[in-house]
């Protein structure tokens, strides 16, 4: 990236920076805004910060990087799921310096409130990212660098936060990004030992094994098994193991092998072929996660398009809207995923579509998947209103689709 000297704006931008510079600016986001917003007073903060997962693991980040970030006069943040910084370490003179931009505990910096930074871009994306001066969208914070990366839930892999280092040009670099991974990847691992510890006295209980699949997005699912006693091994599956086991998942109580044929297969006739599919499946997963009599799988399960579903029915949209990395298993021709896709995709895109909320409507049209959804940019163009510097590039699209739609 290289910056005009005389207004600090970058000649050329990578990709995700571009986009969230773009979801910046439909989210109203100012770039003249001095300081990210206050989410959590000093009351709430103090008892959401204790009641959150990240407590039991902030003393060891704060001594694995914390201590880092002083040493080179660079700040150490961690953050919440919603964005709002919890904890925020450095020297007296490093703390000052970040209260003029707002950072500081109980602020938000999800990229929606605070424009373009390092924490709110990995906790969309939900992985790495580094933002470099002038890639940050406000003015004001356009004299630091950061590098940030989530934290998981290492049972459930939910996210549970971000951890951020931000200071000079020195943070810029490769090792930076390397250094807050390996811490990330400590206090996950730290997590998982804590629960491993706490249920250590307990005798293993039947069906306290747990998979979690992963579908959104992919034309294989990747599943990982938890089998309860501190093992767990992850799966890329075949695209009909993956329709296979999203179908069963999707479906509790189990199928009876006619009902899953007709589900998976377009054509009749094909159960035998079913009944190798799931014979070379319970090879490859076991006989403990596969039953049958009807199909079912065993233990508990925790799939991204369950969750999904759930918060779009509890109207969590913006967390529905960050976990969507696409449809689900988009090259499968499957009846009965072809019908979850669908009804899935569909419930999400009106939901966008009647939402009002520019900033979710910008994320969809410039997803793979809205880019040409003629609906949701006449609805983004009348929730962003008729002085934001996104109408011209709204009716650009508009006029692209009239053309190529006659």
């Amino acid at each position: 990236m290289t910056l005009s000297t005389d207004d600090m704006t970058p000649r050329a931008m990578r990709a995700e920076v571009a986009d969230s510079w773009h979801l910046s600016a439909a989210a109203g986001v100012s770039a003249d805004k001095v300081e990210a917003p206050i989410t959590l007073g000093e009351a709430d903060l103090r008892d959401h910060r204790a009641a959150h997962p990240l407590a039991q693991v902030f003393p060891l980040l704060d001594d694995v990087l914390g201590q880092a970030a002083r040493d080179c006069d660079a700040i150490m943040a961690v953050s919440d799921a919603e964005g709002q910084l919890l904890w925020v370490c450095g020297t007296p003179m490093a703390l000052r310096r970040a209260e003029k931009i707002g950072f500081v505990e109980g602020s938000n910096w999800d990229e929606r409130l605070a424009g373009t930074n390092a924490p709110g871009l990995a906790l969309r994306l939900d992985r790495p990212a580094q933002v470099r001066r002038a890639e940050h969208f406000r003015h004001s914070v356009q004299q630091w660098s950061c590098a940030a990366t989530p934290i998981h839930d290492p049972s459930s892999t939910s996210l549970l936060g971000v951890l951020d280092i931000t200071g000079n040009d020195d943070i810029a670099v490769p090792q930076t990004m390397a250094m807050v991974r390996a811490a990330a990847r400590m206090a996950e691992a730290e997590l998982a030992r804590e629960k491993l510890t706490r249920a250590s006295y307990a005798e293993t209980a039947p069906g306290s094994m747990h998979l979690v699949i992963e579908s959104l997005g992919r034309n294989d699912s990747l599943l990982t098994v938890d089998d309860g006693r501190g093992h767990r091994h992850e799966l890329r599956l075949s695209p009909r193991h993956s329709e296979i086991l999203l179908l069963l998942a999707s479906a509790p109580r189990g199928l009876s092998g006619d009902e899953l044929a007709v589900l998976v297969y377009e054509d009749d006739g094909a159960s035998s072929t079913l009944r190798a599919e799931l014979n070379r499946l319970r090879s490859l997963l076991g006989d403990d996660v596969l039953d049958s009599r009807p199909y079912r799988l065993a233990g508990s399960v925790t799939a991204d398009w369950l969750a999904l579903e759930a918060q779009l029915a509890a109207g969590d949209l913006r967390s529905a809207m960050r976990g969507y990395r696409g449809p689900i298993l988009p090259r499968s021709t499957a009846p009965g995923v072809i019908r979850l896709r669908e009804q899935l995709h569909m419930s999400l895109r009106e939901a966008v579509r009647r939402s009002g909320q520019a900033d979710l409507m910008s994320t969809w049209t410039r997803s793979a998947w809205g880019s040409d959804d003629y609906e949701i940019w006449q609805a983004q163009r009348a929730a962003v209103g008729p002085s934001s510097p996104m109408l011209a590039l709204i009716d650009s699209q508009l006029g692209r689709l009239d053309r190529e739609l006659g």
